[in-house]
């Protein structure tokens, strides 16, 4: 759960690792037999540490190179997997496409959202931990919550289909099929791609479905031959995860609307493939 709280406030699984190995070492320093609520003191610990942590990220964006993308962490956890209905609130709140829209929050509006809307902490609670009012708390939590609303994708898809349509999308990038490639993307698709400088991908957003299946064909004829590729469920929904030698290169997921490619989300910054060293 701790990690859960870090990951969705930072975007970034190392970090996340990070606070929760110092907030740890805090728990042990600590006279133990006079905390009452562990639970809530380990949180506490840690959403303060990951509100510290993401003030410093913020400045470190400014002079990040090309567009920034949430670090990719493996969703898929087999028979360990919650219900049907817990699942789709945790990958919705781990989606890439929402820690885009959470980037745009205050870390105190961040705090207070995922904790509230991801693990359903009471109000109270959150008060407690971010050492704020209640009234101050539920205020952070509704500009929160309507900001996020605004920003975050306004459609639902079903998880067959839109495995289907990745499925499709791969097979007419990776066949350079251009033809059924643009019949499966929307006419206003947008591709962005993050490198952070360090491999190459574009440094701008692309747009239009013309633009975007021209750059993707070009991709997969000059680079298919040298990939192993595997589908795997990355935050909350199937990406495909491409390796050179054993090793991730590559991370590509689609967002699916009325049947179609929306957006195209392409991960290539070496540093950010830490949440897929197990697969």
């Amino acid at each position: 759960m701790l990690l859960g709280v870090a990951y969705r406030m930072l975007g970034r699984a190392a970090d996340a690792e990070d606070v929760v190995q110092e907030a740890w070492l805090r728990w042990t320093a600590e006279d133990r037999a006079a905390v009452r609520e562990p639970r809530a003191f380990l949180v506490r610990i840690t959403t303060r540490l990951a509100i510290d942590r993401l003030r410093l990220a913020h400045t470190r964006r400014e002079t990040y190179v090309g567009p920034w993308l949430p670090e990719p962490v493996v969703t898929d956890f087999g028979p360990a997997a919650p219900d049907t209905a817990e699942r789709a609130l945790l990958a919705d709140s781990v989606s890439l496409a929402v820690l885009v829209v959470l980037e745009s929050l205050s870390p105190l509006e961040r705090a207070v959202f995922v904790l509230r809307e991801a693990f359903g902490f009471p109000y109270g609670e959150i008060a407690t931990a971010l050492d704020r009012s209640e009234a101050a708390v539920r205020q952070l939590a509704g500009r929160a919550r309507r900001h996020v609303d605004e920003g975050r994708p306004r459609y639902d898809v079903d998880p067959t289909e839109r495995r289907d349509l990745t499925e499709r999308f791969l097979a007419a990038a990776s066949g350079g099929d251009l033809g059924e490639l643009l019949a499966l993307l929307a006419p206003d698709v947008r591709l962005v791609g993050d490198s952070g400088g360090k491999s190459k991908a574009p440094l701008r957003v692309i747009d239009t479905a013309a633009k975007v299946g021209r750059f993707l064909n070009a991709v997969a004829r000059e680079a298919d031959f040298l990939y192993e590729h595997r589908l795997v469920e990355v935050n909350g929904a199937p990406a495909l995860v491409s390796f050179i030698d054993g090793h991730v290169d590559t991370v590509l997921q689609i967002e699916v609307r009325d049947g179609r490619v929306q957006t195209v989300h392409i991960i290539r910054n070496p540093d950010k493939f830490q949440g897929l060293k197990d697969i």
